[in-house]
């Protein structure tokens, strides 16, 4: 049995035109090992926004065709070299997502009917084909709604708190922290008794985080930022910090912070600083502009590196990488539990409206697409 649909691909072209389509796929039946999922619910993350739209300047974007609607938008030509790899590709889009099984191959037959968890890309499609072992089957009573974020922001989370542990850091600092994510990080350290430092930048996005337990909530645009960043860090003992903005100097002023603290306990000066070492994650690009570093600032016991969650948990292993995913199942409903401020069809994503606002990643509003509305 074969399944027609459409698929929302992202095409970056030579001249650096960008074009957002739906076009008209047929999956074949499924392997021994395969099943056909009926997708029904699949998030847009940031990660999302950066394949649909790669370095695509928004303000550009014209819209096209009726029924089957299209964007294109204009890649400035200093950003092409970044995206040289996809040029010419029609790449399809969605990293997780959730839905019915509707075929199964021979060995996978018990899946049918069975609402199931996926991240295997190209989810913002009408139907998905994907190995049988790559799934995670949701709990009896549990909608794809609840279970389209499965992946990306709890094993994020959770893959922080598992680092900072490996690492021998006692506390941890968060930037954007108000975010999706960033609620279930404070969610699981006050579960787990691990400090936690949340950097914000407006009142609203303190209170968000206030009204779950937060302890530590800073606002950036306070003009006592840094100096109580300072005072949070000596009562937490954070040394390691995990930031999705990576644009800026505001990691560099969180190891500053960290120096500073480590510095006021020395008993003895040091032209080198502290040995406390102090560790800065980038996991994101919210702000895509360089990131500036105060070097001399910093001592010379830091670093500063990439993370993301797919390495880490290769890292961690079949075991560990399990572990994280029985907690998420566990926990779907409460700790990992995804709030949407909007459901959308396949075919209004592709409305410009609809898209401008997914892209500015707004606090509190997240997009989930249905793709069996339209």
């Amino acid at each position: 049995m074969t399944f027609s649909g459409r698929e929302l691909r992202s095409t970056i072209h030579p001249d650096g035109k960008l074009t957002l389509s739906l076009e008209d796929v047929v999956v074949a039946e499924p392997g021994d090992d395969e099943i056909i999922v009926r997708v029904e619910a699949a998030p847009i993350n940031p990660s999302d926004l950066g394949m649909l739209l790669g370095p695509a300047d928004v303000s550009t974007m014209t819209a096209s065709g009726g029924e089957r609607p299209a964007l294109t938008l204009t890649v400035p030509t200093d950003r092409l070299k970044g995206v040289a790899g996809r040029l010419g590709q029609s790449v399809p889009v969605g990293n997780e997502g959730a839905g019915t099984v509707v075929a199964a191959g021979r060995n996978a037959k018990a899946l049918e009917g069975k609402v199931v968890g996926m991240l295997a890309g190209g989810m913002y499609a009408d139907y998905r084909k994907v190995p049988a072992q790559s799934i995670v089957a949701l709990p009896e009573g549990k909608t794809a709604a609840q279970g389209a974020s499965l992946f990306i922001n709890p094993l994020t989370a959770l893959g922080f708190v598992e680092t900072a542990r490996r690492e021998g850091h006692e506390a941890i600092i968060h930037t954007a922290a108000a975010s999706n994510l960033g609620q279930m990080l404070q969610k699981i350290c006050l579960a787990d008794g691990v400090p936690l430092i949340n950097v914000v930048r407006t009142r609203e996005q303190v209170e968000i985080l206030r009204g779950i337990g937060a302890v530590h909530v800073l606002n950036s645009k306070d003009d006592d930022f840094r100096g109580r960043l300072i005072e949070a860090i000596e009562q937490t003992g954070a040394t390691i910090a995990f930031d999705p903005i990576g644009g800026g100097s505001l990691g560099s002023d969180i190891l500053q912070a960290m120096e500073a603290a480590a510095g006021r306990r020395m008993k003895q000066y040091s032209q080198y600083g502290s040995d406390t070492f102090k560790q800065l994650y980038i996991y994101g690009a919210l702000d895509r502009g360089p990131t500036t570093l105060n070097r001399l600032g910093l001592g010379f016991q830091w670093s500063v590196s990439g993370w993301l969650v797919t390495p880490f948990l290769k890292q961690l292993g079949p075991e560990g990488a399990g572990r994280l995913r029985r907690r998420v199942v566990d926990e779907l409903t409460t700790t990992f539990a995804s709030h949407y401020t909007r459901v959308i069809g396949l075919a209004e994503a592709l409305r410009p409206d609809v898209l401008r606002a997914s892209e500015r990643k707004a606090t509190g509003e997240k997009f989930l697409i249905d793709p069996t509305r339209n």
